[in-house]
């Protein structure tokens, strides 16, 4: 059996031609592509990463980062000083503003007078872009950063105000998608990441089974996160906190109703603990949460479906950034 990861839009037919029998498109702008390549093709097995079309033969699959997020932003709002924490988006699309709300539902637990603003460089790669962004919301006086673009830009900036301060500005930033810790070791925090290896040896896994055929993939639709072992938290591969700031989190407290008056740090190894549960016993998304406009959007106790997340289209309470879909 042959299959491939990584594929252009013009190309998917060619990896049919020469015979591959299952083909992994992994970037949204594919899916169209992709379902269409699936109809054509009824023999071949697709799966498109972050869609949502499915067809007979054609699957889908995700790994998911708003726990994560969550889990920065307990960090973010424990270890800001100005109570101005930014985050620097590609595009405002359901996914970032999905973590941009649960950075913030972070951020504003453990620090409700602290706000989220959001600045939009409408591009996955541009480090010109995020570089300029970073550095206007470091001059309006944010001393934390989280960001959704694909390079360590972010990351870089911080570090340079930390060396050419000899240390005394410190911008807290929180790494995106791959290991950045060794772009800013001063001021790196924490971060996500992602095992795609694990979805793709379950999938694949289920193909030699015979399991997934080309008639039977229409309803499946991976949305793997903590649980799955297909993100893990950190700025670093076994690293979940940098060291360096693991007595600053510990120095904070906070005051939980069911956990009692506990470290910011022990609140978030608690939280990644009963977030990885099989049951999950914790999901940030669990009302009572309002909108930015002081609507509710979650009941007290209520969770929010996958439905609610995966089409999200508000900011939560304590974020201020550019109209979405604006």
């Amino acid at each position: 059996m042959q299959w491939c990861y990584q594929v252009q839009t013009t190309t998917i037919n060619d990896f049919i031609n020469q015979g591959y029998q299952v083909i992994f498109t992994t970037s949204f702008g594919f899916m169209a592509d992709t379902l269409q390549a699936a109809k054509n093709n009824p023999e071949v097995i697709s799966f498109h990463c972050s869609g949502y079309k499915r067809w007979k033969n054609m699957g889908t699959y995700f790994a998911e980062f708003y726990q994560l997020y969550y889990l920065n932003g307990l960090m973010a709002g424990a270890l800001t000083k100005s109570n101005k924490v930014g985050y620097i988006v590609a595009h405002l699309i359901p996914e970032v503003v999905r973590h941009i709300n649960a950075f913030a539902l972070g951020v504003r637990t453990v620090n409700p007078n602290a706000t989220v603003y959001v600045r939009v460089i409408n591009a996955w790669y541009d480090p010109g872009k995020a570089r300029e962004a970073a550095e206007a919301l470091i001059d309006e006086g944010v001393d934390a950063l989280a960001f959704t673009e694909d390079s360590a830009t972010v990351i870089q900036v911080a570090q340079e105000h930390f060396n050419q301060s000899n240390g005394q500005e410190m911008i807290y930033v929180f790494a995106h998608y791959s290991p950045m810790y060794k772009y800013g070791p001063n001021v790196t925090v924490s971060g996500q990441l992602v095992h795609w290896e694990v979805i793709y040896e379950d999938i694949l896994a289920k193909v030699y089974a015979g399991a997934y055929n080309t008639t039977n993939l229409e309803n499946v639709d991976y949305w793997w996160m903590l649980k799955e072992g297909a993100v893990e938290l950190g700025a670093d591969f076994g690293m979940p906190i940098n060291p360096q700031f693991v007595d600053d989190l510990k120095s904070v407290y906070y005051d939980d109703p069911i956990l009692g008056n506990i470290t910011v740090y022990d609140l978030v190894m608690i939280r990644l603990a009963q977030m990885q549960e099989e049951t999950v016993l914790f999901d940030p998304f669990t009302g009572p949460i309002y909108a930015a406009n002081g609507t509710l959007v979650l009941e007290p106790g209520e969770r929010a479906s996958h439905d609610f997340l995966w089409s999200i289209n508000f900011y939560v309470e304590g974020v201020e950034g550019p109209p979405i879909g604006g």
